[in-house]
């Protein structure tokens, strides 16, 4: 810690993602974790704007092949549009489960009745409200 700056906290690991809460799962292999951006995520996927027990589902947006828990944190944090998943792309797994990391294809994540299809974790069904923002619906 530089004595220049009293307000350096010297537990914190400079190279360490802003994006991710600290107090990830010790018992998880973060290695093997995809990453998942977004605004104070923490180690179940839940976000600043997404903070409730069902809120532990990640979506992979097609413009960057990357995990977000929700849309807003997309807008808030990459430095492009959100493209959502194309069909053409449905058989490829596409939605992590924030619990069990288990990423499934959308059309299984659309047959799980609101939870995730290994390990049985609630999701949050307001986010069907927000599915064109995820993955190409029927329009």
């Amino acid at each position: 810690m530089s004595e220049s700056d009293p307000d350096a906290d010297p537990n914190r690991d400079s190279d360490a993602d802003p994006n991710r809460d600290s107090d990830a799962d010790p018992n998880r292999d973060s290695d093997a974790d995809p990453p998942v951006r977004g605004v104070d995520v923490d180690h179940d996927t839940r976000c600043t704007h997404y903070r409730t027990d069902r809120d532990v589902v990640a979506f992979k947006f097609q413009c960057c092949e990357t995990y977000y828990p929700c849309f807003r944190c997309h807008q808030d944090t990459a430095d492009h549009d959100a493209v959502p998943w194309p069909r053409a792309r449905f058989d490829e797994p596409s939605v992590l489960c924030g619990v069990c990391r288990t990423a499934v294809t959308v059309p299984e994540y659309l047959e799980a009745d609101y939870c995730c299809p290994s390990c049985d974790a609630a999701f949050n069904p307001g986010c069907e409200a927000h599915a064109h923002l995820y993955f190409e619906t029927e329009t």
